[in-house]
Order: structure tokens, then sequence, then C-alpha cells
């Protein structure tokens, strides 16, 4: 290869670099962060508000896999909010919706043969707390009647705590 060659090579290669670096990378460019105070409504409303909750997600669909930052580790998602308060209905249009299912919404729903198999594989999960430090025991007094045959469970496993603090 004679030198013109390469140079111009060269300055073809580093020009092609410069103007698509995402793409040469094989990075593509981040979407924006939605804003806090729009994950802090979400959440916020999924406690009590299915309509705030159905208007925000038709804004924002993917709001559905957002978690608002309480801070010192405290997450929570907005179906983790209908979990801890026992709002079956906020949580099954989650699910419905795409929102990831967790084990403590699933235990307030009373999903029994979705729950107990996970913690017969995986006893030490029976200890994890959702937002603000609610236990499994907790979301089972929560589902109420659907849920009592978990409560039972977990009342058998020894649990008596429905809040830890966290730490």
């Amino acid at each position: 290869m004679k030198r013109s060659q390469f140079i111009k090579g060269l300055g073809l290669g580093t020009s092609a670099f410069l103007v698509a670096p995402n793409t040469i990378l094989g990075q593509e460019d981040k979407p924006a962060q939605y804003q806090k105070d729009i994950v802090s409504q979400f959440v916020g409303a999924g406690h009590s508000n299915l309509d705030k909750v159905k208007e925000l997600l038709a804004e924002f669909p993917n709001l559905i896999y957002s978690s608002h930052d309480w801070g010192n580790g405290d997450f929570e998602s907005a179906i983790e909010a209908g979990g801890h308060v026992g709002h079956k209905d906020m949580v099954n249009f989650l699910i419905d919706s795409g929102a990831r299912p967790t084990l403590h919404a699933l235990t307030m729903l009373g999903k029994t043969d979705l729950v107990k198999p996970i913690l017969e594989a995986y006893p030490q999960v029976i200890h994890s707390l959702g937002p603000h430090g609610f236990t499994f025991l907790h979301h089972a007094q929560r589902g109420k009647e659907d849920a009592l045959e978990l409560l039972a469970y977990f009342e058998s496993k020894g649990l008596t705590e429905t809040k830890v603090a966290i730490k």
C-alpha cells in the first residue's frame, strides 16, 4: 500500500468514527431518564389511585418498570405499592399491563401455587423485605381471605414481624 492510499484510508476511517461513534462501537443513544417527580407520582398513585396510574401509564408506558428511591436502599415500584396496601385491583392491572410481579405482591394476591414453591426452593427468601421493610407476613395479612393459606404458611415458618427497619 502506498503512503498516500494509507493516509486517505486513515482520513476516511477517522471521519466515519467521528460522525458515528455510537454505531461503530455498537452503542446506541440512551433515552433520557424519567423525571423523578413523574416516577414518584406513579409509585405514589400505585398505593390507591388506579385512574392516575392508568393516566400516567398511557403517557409514559415504561413507568411500568420504574421504581422510586425513597432513600437508604428503600426502592418501591407501583406494583409493590399496591401490594403492601392490599390493593388487588391495582396489582392485577399492573401485572396485566406488563409489570414485573414480585413475590410480595403475589403473596398479597394469595397466589400460593406461585409463591410457596419458590420459598421452598430458596428458603432464605422468606426473610427478604418488600418496600419500606414490609415482610411476607404483612403482605399475607393485606391479602385477607385470598391469602389465608399463605398467612398460615408464614406463621408456621415462624414469621412474627410485619415490618423490619431498613438500616
